[in-house]
């Protein structure tokens, strides 16, 4: 089996043989990707794979795509597939098929040819490499047959590079430890669940502490000391080479949203677990106190209050949500006493600024563009700021058959107008990844045949800068007012909630992008749109993130949710170099913004 460094001294013709199969009947991609050598990494040569295939004109990269076998198809059943096909499809018991399920496969492949032209291509061996189940193969076929034709083509391209990964695993015999030590530990806390099916886990209910208990004792495995904090945080500690040492501080939180992703929040925690596993199983010491939070709430789900833990740490709990209460009228702090805690200590929790060094939290991107970009890591640049309203539209209700047109004052019209002034103010080329969402719209007692006289919407502005989010929200405001005049509808604004953006700490970006590149991957940046507990640390301390891409088109707060130990694997390297190398002198301690 040859290494990267034997691969990097062939010639292109060894070379192009060496990788064989990697891609489907297709060896002008290793060819092409050798003139890019030295590849420093597998990383980086997995990068320069894909460009050659990036660089190739459609007819090409569609001609690859048909390389690739049917599933269960005729190639398959006449024992036709290349070497590392029949494995694959074998993996995921592609060839133990019921007579049901080989046709519904063969009908599916008809559809797909039919809508598509060219073969459905998945990776069977799925996130783990391990293999999918043949239910979530064909469930998987069955909802990427809605796909839009040119969304599907870049899906299947995206899946014919993650089979290219899976095999050049197999040829240089690598195997992403840590990313499959973390995937297993998120499906172990993905199956304990608040309600079934699907996963659901809100703030101290008998699943939230089994999950809290589970988090502990993988902190405990992995060499920390651990206590679980008044608020519900479980906190593993990795001591120091030297005690009284200062404290870099990672981790995110473990509770989900209603029918959630498994690793939205969880892998920020799991995969510095992992970490601290490594360096204690080497009896390797940082020189500074590696704490890992597993922040008990972040989603809002139970009490509508987000941040509850990290707000906590970072010094900024209200006690008056103590006295909130769920849909089923139990207070908060009823809750957690119920579960143990003593909401008098919460307080205590806040950390010295003065004794943290910073704060780092990986998570999933929950959006497309990693995965667009074809890039298994990015650098966050910012945490977007948001505002939010709720507008209140008050027209004439008004007989559907007998008011002409021209004659009303229609409450959903210019509702339907509001929503396009939206997308047209925040779309395009839009400066710090400004967006604008009507995630909410609501004609109140409408009726069918009859012309609205009220309407009720949602805004939801976000930007990483808040000039270019207070500006557009300046436009939107003004836009309608001048909507509602030209049409004679009344208006009423209540604004639900001003965030400022939170600007991520150059030194730490730097110290993430440096890493990236050490492993072979390029440096990129990128904001995020969605809230994170690292908007709440920023008030205590410096902060940084680092996105892992996200798969089925970037989807998060969804079953759908995924990832692969690959990216896990890599984000791993990539944190683990971070540490080592985090330069604790040149960190101000407490520099929250």
């Amino acid at each position: 089996m040859p290494t990267i460094q034997e691969l990097n001294a062939l010639d292109i013709d060894a070379f192009t043989k060496a990788l064989h199969g990697i891609y489907e009947h297709s060896p002008w991609i290793a060819a092409r990707a050798a003139t890019a050598r030295p590849f420093p990494t597998l990383a980086a040569l997995k990068l320069a794979l894909q460009a050659a295939v990036d660089g190739a004109n459609d007819a090409q990269r569609l001609s690859l795509l048909r390389c690739h076998p049917e599933l269960a198809g005729k190639a398959a059943i006449g024992g036709d597939l290349t070497a590392e096909s029949t494995s694959e499809q074998a993996s995921s018991g592609l060839d133990r098929c019921t007579q049901e399920e080989f046709a519904r496969l063969h009908a599916l492949n008809a559809q797909y040819n039919e809508r598509f032209g060219f073969p459905f291509i998945l990776a069977v061996k799925g996130p783990t490499g391990r293999g999918l189940a043949r239910q979530s193969i064909i469930d998987t076929f069955v909802r990427r047959l809605g796909n839009a034709p040119g969304d599907e083509l870049r899906e299947a391209l995206r899946q014919v590079h993650r089979i290219a990964e899976i095999r050049l695993n197999v040829l240089l015999r690598v195997a992403p430890s840590v990313g499959a030590t973390v995937m297993d530990w998120c499906e172990t806390l993905g199956a304990i669940s608040d309600s079934e099916p699907g996963l659901t886990c809100a703030y101290m209910t008998p699943g939230h502490q089994r999950t809290a208990t589970q988090i502990a004792e993988w902190m405990r495995a992995a060499g920390m000391t651990v206590h679980v904090d008044a608020i519900g945080n479980v906190v593993g500690r990795y001591l120091a080479a030297q005690p009284g040492a200062q404290t870099l501080i990672t981790g995110s939180h473990y509770d989900t949203v209603r029918n959630g992703g498994k690793y939205d929040g969880r892998l920020g925690i799991l995969l510095p677990i992992a970490l601290v596993g490594q360096l204690n199983e080497r009896g390797e010491r940082l020189p500074y106190e590696l704490e890992v939070i597993a922040f008990a709430e972040e989603e809002g789900v139970r009490y509508r209050s987000t941040f509850l833990g990290s707000s906590a740490v970072a010094g900024g709990f209200d006690p008056a949500l103590l006295d909130a209460h769920d849909p089923d009228g139990i207070a908060m702090r009823d809750a957690l006493a119920g579960a143990g805690h003593d909401p008098a200590a919460i307080p205590a929790i806040a950390r010295d600024p003065a004794r943290v060094l910073g704060f780092v939290e990986v998570h999933i991107e929950q959006g497309p563009v990693l995965l667009e970009r074809g890039l298994p890591l990015g650098v966050v640049g910012a945490i977007a700021g948001s505002s939010r309203y709720l507008v209140e539209l008050t027209g004439v209700a008004g007989h559907a058959g007998t008011t002409p047109m021209g004659m009303r004052r229609d409450a959903a019209t210019a509702a339907a107008e509001i929503v396009l002034l939206v997308e047209s103010r925040c779309g395009g080329p839009a400066p710090a990844a400004l967006v604008g969402t009507v995630g909410q719209l609501e004609v109140p007692a409408g009726s069918v045949n009859v012309v609205p006289g009220a309407c009720r919407l949602s805004l939801d502005i976000r930007a990483a800068d808040d000039a270019a989010r207070l500006a557009a929200v300046d436009d939107i405001l003004a836009g309608i007012t001048r909507i509602c005049a030209r049409r004679g509808i009344g208006e009423k604004l209540w604004k639900l909630l001003e965030i400022d953006a939170v600007p991520c700490a150059p030194q730490l970006m730097d110290g993430l992008g440096a890493a990236l590149e050490r492993a072979g991957l390029p440096r990129f940046d990128l904001p995020s749109g969605a809230g994170h507990d690292a908007m709440r640390m920023a008030r205590l301390t410096q902060v940084a993130m680092l996105f892992v891409r996200c798969g089925n088109g970037g989807i998060s707060h969804n079953p759908l949710e995924t990832m692969t130990a690959d990216d896990a694997d890599i984000a791993g390297a990539v944190l683990l170099d971070f540490l080592r190398g985090f330069n604790q002198a040149a960190a101000p301690a407490g520099s929250g913004s």
